[in-house]
């Protein structure tokens, strides 16, 4: 049986989600086993592979680099998951949203002499953070702040056996 191609991206988030899915811990062994992981920041893989079965995302969508690659993440994966509270939600990301995107910049960048302010190497920051459901459309929300090793882990064993995930209730919490 061919393995299961997985993808893993992080977008306007802390790492968090990827830190929790670094603590499946052995069990990561089980998955190695079962999943080819095609493309990840925890993997040195610069362009993102095509015939993906399913690819978790990190964070929110926040610049115009994100669209981009969210863009080619969903022609290439057969299922896209939402993957912690701020892709679900915006979550932290989101809370610049109701400050005008000149304003941010200049917090954070003074008068903007920066070389590579957007448009060079730092990626146009969008006006505001967004849940990835609010661009394209997504398979599996894994909600949590971050999602637990064992919710995780519940989820991608199911598809790694080739059902259809489902999470319990106590699964779908928020934080």
């Amino acid at each position: 049986m061919p393995k299961v191609r997985v993808a893993t991206a992080w977008f306007s988030g802390c790492s968090g989600c990827h830190m929790s899915f670094l603590d499946l811990d052995e069990r990561l062994l089980e998955f190695a086993g079962k999943a080819e992981l095609v493309y990840s920041p925890i993997v040195d893989i610069k362009e993102f592979p095509d015939d993906v079965d399913v690819t978790l995302i990190e964070g929110a969508v926040g610049t115009s680099e994100h669209l981009h690659l969210l863009a080619e993440i969903r022609r290439k994966s057969r299922l896209l998951v939402a993957f912690g509270d701020c892709a679900v939600t915006g979550n932290v990301p989101s809370l610049r949203n109701p400050i005008p995107r000149e304003e941010v910049l200049h917090a954070v960048y003074g008068d903007g002499s920066v070389p590579g302010l957007e448009g060079g190497e730092v990626p146009k920051l969008l006006p505001q953070a967004l849940p990835l459901h609010a661009v394209v459309r997504v398979d599996h929300f894994l909600p949590g702040c971050p999602p637990p090793p064992d919710r995780i882990w519940k989820f991608l064993r199911q598809l790694l056996a080739g059902k259809e995930p489902e999470l319990a209730r106590e699964d779908l919490r928020f934080g």
